[in-house]
């Protein structure tokens, strides 16, 4: 159990994926608890996540262990299924890229590390029409709706989203973040968001404190 776990957190942390989805398969032969082998993978990504906030580390590195921790996910939620477990949830997000965009890097490490830090995710994609994120928030109920565009002629559907929000009567029910390469904090401001960061590791921070947690 211990070389399982031990070698699962370290091909997130040598990013490698085929590595990190090898140990996920093994430990689940092994029958390890699901949530323990979830809180070792969170380990693994928040260390990348510190030493990319301290400077240590540089973007490539923060993009390979989240896909790295991105393998192991499917095989880990599987079997937390399969088993009928669930871990603790600080509140659940809908994130996508915004119609007319179709990058997803950014979005993929907001993701990865909202789950690292016990959020609920739920993952709309790429090229999310306003009217999809809108259906997604009714379904769901969730505290929080996280936008993505990385391109200038994206960025006003963030602002469609958020209109779309106010004519359902739904814009009150949740906080709005936004983030991209094409996003600034006062297009954030103009637009109405809640909040806004340049970095995947700030985006999950400032999450938590619009939620209250921090």
């Amino acid at each position: 159990m211990d070389e399982i776990m031990e070698n699962l957190g370290k091909a997130v942390l040598e990013y490698d994926s085929m590595g990190a989805e090898h140990w996920a398969r093994r430990a689940v032969e092994a029958k390890i608890d699901p949530l323990e082998v979830l809180e070792a993978l969170t380990r693994a990504i928040s260390q990348v996540g510190d030493g990319y906030g301290r400077g240590e580390l540089w973007l490539p590195d923060l993009v390979g262990a989240a896909y790295a921790m991105q393998s192991a996910m499917p095989i880990i939620e599987e079997q937390l299924r399969k088993e009928g477990k669930t871990r603790e949830s600080e509140g659940l997000v809908i994130i996508g890229t915004v119609f007319g965009d179709i990058h997803n890097i950014g979005k993929n490490m907001v993701a990865t590390l909202l789950t690292a830090g016990g959020f609920e995710v739920i993952d709309l994609g790429i090229n999310v029409k306003a009217e999809q994120f809108v259906a997604a928030a009714k379904e769901h109920n969730p505290k929080l709706l996280a936008l993505s565009a990385l391109l200038t002629m994206t960025a006003p559907e963030q602002r469609k989203v958020i209109e779309t929000l106010k004519e359902e009567g739904l814009r009150d029910k949740l906080k709005v973040i936004v983030g991209g390469g094409a996003i600034t904090e006062e297009f954030a401001e103009e637009i109405g968001a809640d909040g806004y960061d340049a970095t995947a590791p700030g985006a999950v921070g400032l999450a938590r404190r619009l939620i209250g947690i921090e």
